[in-house]
């Protein structure tokens, strides 16, 4: 028998407001609300909320801490001070990305970890069987729920409720919603600038209720995962199992920026180095629609007639209202250049483009 699906701390309040939910890594989690391009739109053009709380949690704690996660994960925590959050990837020896995460620095010797729902437990497992006595590394994934708030008017619906927005990209603070003690960090996944509050799951609906409210002035909307998608892919930013994955590497997916290459040790390190300096037989590139084809993951793309890359992430991006694509292709395949992808039997014509398709600005 299939295990019952997990419902996070707001399933409650995704209920009330009618949302449609879908199976994902094993939860059950709001899909659309008032449907995918209404709530895309919200976000790009005045304010979105996405109940993420799904996503994974662990904490890294003791003495050494900082230093036992850096010498595991690709990117540098040194580039980052206490109250900054980090970009990484937790890679295996061959350089496959077992899954791409966020750190929230806390303390040299307390860390918040962010991983994907998916992969959080097997995050946790590798850093526990690796930590030192000194270091604890925990499952958090129950203990808090995860709301993001994205969109232009992002700033007025969290001043409104007193939380802080003078934030630097990527930075972090404590705050209070009346008793409830919470993380808020200039972070998303969207691309416009937005905030991603860490909140204790006891309290996630009070929050939630707080921020509604705060909101309605400025037409805040309820977003599902599939807008969440199509915002990400619109800014090119990667999905962990499509995108990057134990079969991706870092280069491939040309996030090499997260690798903090001259760093002594990290798992998948001399992998990865070698890869880099031979260069990568295929890297992640853009693809955008000539015509009124719409790129789905999986399809085949064909570069002079011959079969030379697949889709990795395909859409139809509502701003710029044509179908577009991440997708794995030879190296020597430049931008500017005409290729082919096999919509459902059709050779349909897109070009070679260097996302982000949109351009929002986050900070």
């Amino acid at each position: 028998m299939a295990a019952a699906l997990r419902r996070g701390p707001l399933h409650a309040r995704d209920e009330a407001l009618r949302a449609k939910f879908a199976e994902f890594s094993g939860w059950q989690m709001p899909l659309q609300y008032a449907g995918v391009m209404a709530e895309h739109a919200a976000v790009r053009e005045r304010v979105g909320m996405f109940d993420v709380s799904h996503l994974g949690k662990a904490a890294v704690t003791g003495p050494g801490a900082r230093a036992f996660v850096d010498s595991c994960l690709t990117n540098s925590l040194d580039k980052i001070e206490p109250g900054r959050a980090q970009y990484t990837m937790c890679c295996d020896e061959s350089g496959g990305v077992v899954d791409d995460l966020i750190v929230y620095l806390r303390s040299d010797d307390d860390l918040l970890l962010i991983p994907n729902a998916a992969n959080n437990a097997e995050v946790v497992r590798r850093l526990a069987a690796a930590a030192p006595d000194s270091v604890r590394v925990g499952n958090a994934h129950g203990d808090l729920a995860i709301i993001a708030v994205q969109g232009p008017s992002s700033d007025e619906v969290l001043s409104a409720i007193g939380l802080p927005v003078e934030h630097d990209y990527m930075s972090f603070s404590e705050a209070d919603v009346g008793s409830v003690r919470l993380t808020v960090c200039r972070t998303g996944y969207t691309g416009e600038r937005g905030y991603e509050l860490v909140v204790p799951s006891r309290a996630a609906g009070t929050v939630w209720d707080a921020l509604m409210a705060a909101g309605e002035p400025f037409g805040i909307a309820p977003c599902g995962l599939a807008a969440r998608d199509t915002l990400r892919t619109e800014m090119g930013y990667p999905l962990h199992g499509q995108d990057l994955s134990l079969d991706i590497t870092p280069n491939q997916a040309r996030a090499g920026w997260a690798v903090g290459w001259n760093k002594p040790s990290f798992w998948g390190r001399d992998a990865l180095l070698a890869e880099k300096q031979a260069g990568p037989t295929r890297r992640l590139r853009g693809l955008v629609a000539s015509g009124r084809g719409i790129p789905r993951p999986g399809m085949v793309v064909r570069v002079d007639g011959v079969d030379a890359g697949v889709v990795t992430s395909g859409t139809f991006s509502p701003t710029l209202r044509k179908g577009i694509a991440l997708a794995l292709l030879p190296p020597e395949v430049e931008d500017g250049s005409v290729v082919e992808v096999d919509v459902r039997g059709r050779a349909e014509p897109f070009e070679v483009v260097k996302p982000p398709f949109a351009r929002p600005s986050p900070r």
